[in-house]
């Protein structure tokens, strides 16, 4: 990694010394010594000759045998001459210390090798003080008696399919939630479509607790398990035009399905929302429907008790890793071979991996990509404005300069790393106690799940979300549904957002040296914790629920 070099010394370079001017008159000198023609006639052309140390040894003689100056001004002008070479020699230590400070740290191979930072006593928990004004409030009301109408006398049903990865399938559940109460309608068990880079097939009940998931809402939305027997036709609601809603603008107030699908559910009775990603605002909805989405997300969509209860063994192990109990880190590391490409971003690698990987951007992305002209300038625009994947070990150095010590026990949720071991090796060399669940987990422990994807990635969000300290590397519903989560809990958990644009620009900084690193990174990181966060218009619910799902303690 070119941008983490270790800069060759700059001690040999050549400086040249101010020259001081001869025959000055000394500032010490009163007016009337000035003005003595004896005092004058003292200082030959061969004494103004001499150099400046015998002037100064020459001014302390004369103080020491003239009974005409005062013994106090005496004093007064060697303290003042001792404090300018104070200051001097520290000034001349300060430069060449600047001059021949290592940059950042020393890279042998593909191995770094970071000075050691003091470890801080917040390093494992955010400030107890700063965690303590706000609590949970987004709960089921007990005690408050259903005004909801039986199934039959709702507005009618509505069906979604949940498309993409786990957690964007988590926030569509809960956006379809939302709208069912919006629209007073019946929400029909949410179908989690094939994805197409998983190829996962996983139902519903594969994955969450559907009994839990309706009993948990019975009181705000009606919700079945299935397309009503009187529907004969359930292929239609896949297929047909007539029963598909597809005009949703993204981030749509609660007004437009009010207007424009309450009408058409009406009519037909059943209807099919299409596409669902994102197709619900924040800001822009009742605070009650926003704290409805975080009941949803927060209380009633539960994994089944045996994701549960593996992901629990999963961090009592990284607890006990040290024999005894220990703090453990969960690192969302999010440097896989379609991030990197999706990104088109510029990493360091060699010829035939940059060329390797223009050839894949070029037949993934075509219309992005198009003569690759571009890209360059684009990767450099990217990076300066904090865009792009931290690498593994601008990850390293980044936990280092936080203090975090060589023995620190991480958990690494990933997909297979590009570049593989090598561009692992600097974060694992650094923290050589890195551990992903295949490594804590035996084959036969993780066998029953690996019929489903979303298991195993059901598996790692539950790990990070129970960690002492959570990092994240990029965005991504992964990262932001685990830090909202852990916000929700209590702010007491330690959520690291990384500033990618400062880090960015310290890592091409050539005269950034390791103290004013470490310092701006801790700094800068400060509040970047998952401490409490007033929201503000267009903010995102699942990575900040605070407003509307929160209240003063």
């Amino acid at each position: 990694m070119a941008e983490l070099r270790h800069s060759s010394s700059l001690g040999s370079r050549a400086s040249s010394s101010p020259t001081t001017r001869d025959g000055d008159a000394s500032p010490l000198l009163s007016e009337n010594q000035l003005d003595d023609d004896d005092d004058r006639d003292r200082h030959s052309p061969k004494d103004r000759d001499r150099p400046l140390w015998s002037h100064f040894h020459y001014l302390c003689s004369f103080y020491k045998d003239d009974v005409r100056v005062p013994p106090q001004n005496s004093r007064i002008s060697l303290f003042f001459l001792f404090f300018l070479a104070l200051v001097g020699l520290i000034t001349i230590f300060s430069v060449v210390y600047k001059l021949n400070s290592p940059y950042l740290c020393k890279k042998y191979g593909i191995v770094l090798h970071c000075p050691h930072v003091k470890e801080s006593f917040s390093l494992w928990e955010n400030p107890y003080l700063a965690t303590t004004s706000w609590k949970p409030c987004a709960e089921r009301r007990h005690g408050v008696i259903s005004e909801l109408p039986p199934e039959n006398e709702t507005n009618g049903y509505i069906f979604i399919h949940a498309e993409g990865g786990l957690n964007q399938q988590r926030i569509a559940i809960c956006n379809a939630v939302a709208v069912a109460k919006v629209m007073n309608a019946t929400l029909i068990l949410p179908v989690l479509k094939q994805d197409q880079i998983w190829k996962d097939q996983t139902k519903f009940e594969d994955i969450f607790d559907v009994d839990h998931f309706i009993d948990y809402l019975k009181d705000d939305v009606r919700i079945v398990r299935d397309i009503p027997d009187w529907f004969t036709d359930k292929s239609e609601l896949f297929t047909s035009i007539r029963r598909t809603v597809k005009n949703i603008p993204k981030y749509a107030p609660a007004e437009f399905y009010i207007d424009n699908v309450l009408p058409r559910i009406k009519e037909k009775k059943i209807m099919a929302l299409k596409p669902f990603v994102d197709r619900l605002g924040y800001d822009n909805v009742p605070p009650e429907i926003n704290r409805l989405r975080c009941r949803v997300n927060y209380h009633a969509l539960k994994f089944l008790p045996d994701v549960e209860q593996m992901a629990d063994l999963l961090a009592s192990r990284m607890r006990n890793r040290t024999g005894s109990s220990n703090p453990y880190m969960a690192l969302h590391l999010r440097f896989e071979k379609g991030m990197v490409g999706l990104s088109f971003c510029d990493f360091v690698g060699t010829r035939e991996e940059k060329a390797k990987m223009a050839e894949y951007r070029q037949k993934e992305w075509p219309r992005r990509y198009k003569n690759g002209s571009h890209l360059w300038q684009l990767a450099l625009q990217k990076r300066k404005e904090g865009r792009c994947p931290l690498e593994p070990g601008e990850v390293a150095v980044i936990l280092r300069a936080m203090g975090y010590p060589k023995e620190t026990q991480i958990y690494v949720a990933s997909g297979q790393v590009y570049g593989g071991q090598n561009r692992m090796a600097p974060l694992r060399n650094m923290f050589p106690n890195l551990v992903t669940k295949e490594e804590l987990a035996t084959k036969e422990e993780l066998d029953s799940f690996r019929k489903h994807v979303t298991s195993l990635a059901a598996l790692d969000f539950l790990v990070c979300l129970k960690s002492d300290v959570f990092v994240m590397t990029h965005g991504g519903n992964f990262a932001k549904l685990i830090i909202g989560a852990r916000r929700y809990m209590g702010h007491r958990l330690k959520s690291i957002k990384p500033d990618k644009g400062l880090m960015s620009k310290s890592f091409g900084d050539p005269y950034m040296g390791w103290a004013p690193f470490v310092e701006d990174d801790v700094v800068t990181h400060q509040t970047r914790t998952g401490l409490p966060e007033e929201t503000f218009p267009n903010y995102d619910l699942w990575e900040n629920p605070l407003t509307p799902c929160m209240c003063k303690a």
